[in-house]
């Protein structure tokens, strides 16, 4: 099974795989400064949570690498200054911040001089890192036991190796299903505005030898009622302290017709998604991103010009619709908040 390096720190600079060319063309960039790490998050060529937690972790390193004055304390300004950057590209996803809390507070600790720092700080993106793999390993195996042989799996979006360092986390229990040698078959929506199931989810599943389908984000009530489909898996960028998660657009309304036709719906996602600070869906804020993603495809519009549009990236879909939450720390069945705070605390 052949799953993409999405990241690598590597002496010559922050390498990263171009999301944006796929599935045209397999391009990997050097980032070199915490301005480009931020610029190829914002524009998606990097995307997918936890894989945006794992580079922006690099890039506050890479900031701290930056010359400058050299004392500890230069540094540590450096990491706040990349830290405020990057978070602030994409508000939805909690991985970010969460992955930038933990590298400023290596900044916080007791450090003799720079050079001390900015080992640390590379240690512990690196140490983001390989958790992370870790987790979509872990994250696999607890979801196993919901993809048994001759499953029929829908997914909205990207949840895959090309959205974390590892396997995946949506798709995760998929690919050590197909490893084991059951068979399964992944329904993937393209995931309009930007195609993140068309270029990205069919991209690696293909490469991994995963039987799929594509199908267009109109048709999933329709395949549900078709009554092939085994079950909805898909991932998150936040989960609320109740169980409500927020996810890519379009999410909700599968949700929904999910319920109604009675297939189970589970999201998959590691801990570092779950904020418990956040009391329920509604304080989740909802990333806007340009109406140019709507209007236009390629760089050539598909709109009469002077058309508007609304262009939330992210919705939330209610607890009550979820039957099961999956980390790497087992499974939730049917989320609320008391479930939740009995497995997360906080």
């Amino acid at each position: 099974m052949t799953i993409p390096v999405t990241v690598a720190w590597t002496p010559e600079g922050l390498v990263v795989l171009d999301q944006s060319r796929l599935p045209g063309e397999e391009r990997y960039l050097t980032l070199h400064t915490v301005a480009e790490v931020a610029d190829a998050i914002r524009d998606l060529r990097v995307r997918g949570a936890p894989l945006i937690g794992i580079v922006g972790a690099m890039g506050v390193a890479l900031a701290a690498l930056e010359p400058g004055d050299d004392s500890a304390a230069s540094v540590r300004k450096r990491a706040d200054r990349a830290g405020r950057l990057l978070v602030s590209t994409r508000p939805t996803a909690v991985n970010l911040r969460w992955a930038i809390d933990r590298m400023l507070e290596v900044t916080q600790r007791t450090m003799p001089d720079a050079r001390r720092l900015t080992d640390s700080l590379v240690a512990e993106a690196k140490a983001i890192h390989a958790e992370d793999r870790a987790m979509c390993d872990a994250i696999g195996q607890h979801g196993l036991a919901v993809v048994p042989d001759g499953s029929v799996v829908l997914t909205h979006c990207n949840a895959g190796s090309l959205a974390t360092g590892g396997i995946g986390t949506a798709l995760a229990p998929v690919y050590r299903a197909h490893e084991a040698g059951r068979r399964v078959h992944v329904i993937a929506d393209e995931t309009r505005p930007v195609l993140q199931g068309g270029r990205l989810t069919m991209w690696e599943l293909t490469r991994a030898g995963v039987p799929c389908t594509l199908i267009a984000d109109s048709m999933a009530a329709s395949r549900l009622r078709k009554g092939d489909v085994t079950c909805v898996i898909v991932g998150a960028d936040r989960i609320a302290a109740n169980g409500d998660t927020a996810n890519k657009i379009g999410t909700y309304q599968i949700a929904i017709a999910a319920r109604h036709h009675g297939v189970k719906f589970m999201v998959v996602a590691p801990s570092s998604t779950i904020d418990m600070a956040t009391a329920d869906g509604s304080a989740i804020e909802i990333e806007l991103r340009s109406p140019d993603e709507m209007l236009s495809f390629g760089g050539k519009p598909t709109v009469v010009e002077g058309a508007g549009a609304w262009n939330p990236v992210f919705d939330v879909t209610p607890h009550e619709l979820i039957d099961a939450i999956v980390t790497e720390k087992g499974v939730i069945e049917h989320p609320d908040a008391a479930s939740m705070q009995a497995a997360f605390g906080g």
